[in-house]
Order: structure tokens, then C-alpha cells, then sequence
């Protein structure tokens, strides 16, 4: 699949494939262990947090149930008291509890019936939870479902590569990448993925000069 999306890609864009044979082979790897409910756990705590706190924030409430993610009715159960310990502010601990009892109701589906459901099903259904918008749920679909044909329009990484690569003063606005990106499907998640190296790299080399 990796060798199709490189070589479909590079036919389509070729500036975005030079960038490719430099990178070399697409390191997306899924993890399709985990639920739809806990992508979205974890997905609350790195809100507008840097990597680093929001991972510290998930140790301290995974070490509550036996250092992993609590079950719904698990999370429901917990004080507000004893998340605002681990780290959660009152506007998260909501979304937390909104998207556990969703879970219960069936809401936000399971792994298995994920799978049955269409990209567009998936992001109506769960950007109507407390806290979630498409985003969220974007990245629950390439990084948790594995799904290969997801362009997030609205990430910041996803437009900072497209810039850098086509060398243009301001980022191209969300739907004039999305009218581009079409021609990078059904592979606009690899797109994505490249585009994320592409944005890396220059903050790489700019903490190397600073």
C-alpha cells in the first residue's frame, strides 16, 4: 500500500514527490489496538496542551484502573476531585464525561462497528460529542482506524508543509487544500503523513539555529 501511495502520489504531485524519495518510506503506523472511546480520551487530554503534559496527565489517570485507559463506567465513577488531580481542567473533565456516557449509550462506537462505518458517518456522529470537533476525529480515523484516505484540511502541520514545499508566502486556507488535495486520493492520508515530515523538518532546522 505504502509503495501504491508514493508512487500515486509522486505521479500526481510531483513537487510533493520529490519531497517523498527524500524522505523515503511512509512510517504511519496505526495503532489498531485501540478504541474509538479511548482515541478520544487521550485525544481531550492533548487539547491545546504540548505532548509532554498531556502524556503525563494520561499516566496519572491510567495509573488510577491499572495503568490503562479507564472503561467508561470506570471514568464516570471518578471524582471530579481526583481528575482535577491527574492534571484535567473542569472544561475537560466535562468532555470526559460526556464522551463515557456516550460510550455507554452506544454513541461512540466500538472498534468492531468503526469499522462497518463510512469516514463521513464517523465524524458527524462524534463531532457531536462535548469537546470534539473534526479534527479530533480526523486524527482518530488516521491514527486509531488506520483509514487511508483522510486529508485534515485544518491542521496547521498538514498547511505549514504544503507551504513549505510549494515555497509560498501564507499557508493555502483549509478548502483550497482540500480542492487540492483531491488529487491525492485515495492516498491523502499518506499526503498527509509527508506533509507533517515536511513541517518536522523545518522546525528541526530552526532549533538548530536558534
Amino acid at each position: 500500500m505504502s509503495r501504491l501511495a508514493r508512487a500515486h502520489l509522486g505521479r500526481v504531485d510531483p513537487v510533493l514527490g520529490a519531497h517523498i524519495t527524500a524522505v523515503g518510506a511512509c512510517g504511519l503506523k496505526p495503532d489498531r489496538a485501540r478504541e474509538p472511546y479511548q482515541a478520544l480520551v487521550a485525544a481531550i487530554a492533548h487539547q491545546q496542551l504540548h505532548g509532554r503534559a498531556a502524556e503525563a496527565i494520561l499516566r496519572r489517570l491510567y495509573a488510577l484502573t491499572g495503568n490503562a485507559c479507564p472503561a467508561p463506567s470506570a471514568l464516570l465513577a471518578l471524582d471530579d476531585t481526583i481528575l482535577r488531580g491527574c492534571g484535567f481542567s473542569f472544561a475537560k473533565i466535562a468532555a470526559l464525561r460526556d464522551i463515557a456516557q456516550n460510550a455507554l449509550a452506544g454513541v461512540v462506537p466500538t472498534r468492531r462497528a468503526a469499522m462497518r462505518m463510512s469516514d463521513a458517518a464517523l465524524i458527524e456522529r462524534l463531532c457531536g460529542l462535548r469537546g470534539i470537533g473534526r479534527w479530533t476525529v480526523e486524527m482518530l480515523l488516521i491514527f486509531s482506524l488506520g483509514r487511508p484516505d483522510v486529508l485534515p484540511v485544518d491542521d496547521f502541520g498538514v498547511r505549514e508543509g504544503y507551504r513549505l514545499l510549494y515555497r509560498l508566502d501564507e499557508q493555502p486556507k483549509p478548502r483550497a487544500l482540500a480542492v487540492i488535495g483531491e488529487a491525492y486520493a485515495p492516498f491523502r492520508s499518506t499526503a498527509a503523513w509527508y506533509l507533517w515530515r515536511a513541517a518536522d523538518a523545518a522546525k528541526q532546522i530552526k532549533s538548530e539555529f536558534n
